[in-house]
């Protein structure tokens, strides 16, 4: 997709894209490995402010990250595809802002990502090239696992990979945050990048991702056992595996009422 690609043009017909069912054949630009870096390195320049408005991850650090971690006992946390490491960064930055022990790993098997990563002022995270595969075949162990817009990134073995491995690598809790599709979400986004067209490949790819993404009920279909499909406004859905839950067992199955609030259960 190098060339012309890297210049393509979101839908021409416009905020009015038909998104009842997920487009699976598009492929978002930023994950050809021969697009422009240029481009590429000013996406994942924007990505803290664009992630900052839609991404959601005060509500899931207040709601699911911040009950598990003290002051007292230090907790491991593994950002899974981290891309430009904002969201790695931004947790860190609030677990030090609300005197609460937090080690965070961010791992990208992209170098490019990891390189634009690593090239950020020292933040105390800890930066690797590695896939979740690596670390499950190196017997390591997190007690958190988080990821943002990586599952609809993925086919449909990749994904059963990834969430394996999350299940694999985490002792408390997986988070994977991603996009629910919707004729709202797309139209909000096409009118609200408009000053970023041409930019970078933040307005075409966040487009597209919109459209590779799931509803909550299909992406509760996809899901192995023992995880939940989490509705969250204004347009996410989180994949989650809570093993710290009242009422979960080792496998992080949730019993009866004990889902919580708003959870959605398989």
């Amino acid at each position: 997709m190098s060339g012309t690609a890297t210049s393509a043009s979101p839908d021409p017909r416009g905020p009015l894209v038909d998104v009842r069912r997920r487009a699976v054949e598009l492929r978002e630009l930023m994950d050809d490995p021969g697009c422009d870096l240029g481009l590429l390195r000013r996406t994942y320049a924007v990505f803290p402010v664009v992630n900052g408005l839609v991404a959601g991850w005060r509500r899931a650090w207040r709601e699911r990250i911040r009950p598990l971690l003290s002051a007292d006992e230090p907790t491991t946390l593994l950002d899974l595809g981290s891309g430009g490491g904002d969201l790695a960064r931004s947790l860190a930055r609030w677990a030090r802002r609300d005197g609460v022990q937090l080690t965070v790993t961010a791992v990208d098997p992209d170098r490019r990502a990891h390189d634009f990563a690593r090239a950020r002022p020292d933040d105390g995270v800890r930066y690797r090239c590695a896939s979740s595969g690596d670390l499950v075949a190196a017997g390591e162990r997190f007690d958190v696992v988080v990821s943002n817009h990586v599952l609809h990134h993925l086919d449909d073995d990749a994904r059963a990979g990834v969430l394996a491995d999350s299940a694999a690598l985490a002792g408390r809790l997986v988070l994977h945050s991603d996009i629910r599709r919707s004729p709202a979400a797309y139209a909000g986004y096409w009118v609200g990048t408009l000053p970023l067209a041409g930019t970078s490949f933040v307005r075409v790819d966040g487009l597209r991702s919109i459209r590779r993404s799931w509803t909550d009920a299909e992406l509760r279909r996809e899901l192995p056992e023992g995880w939940a499909a989490l509705r969250r406004p204004p347009f996410r859905v989180w994949a989650l595996l809570d093993r710290a839950a009242p009422g979960a067992d080792g496998a992080g199955r949730v019993d009866g009422d004990a889902a919580g609030p708003g959870r959605t259960r398989p």
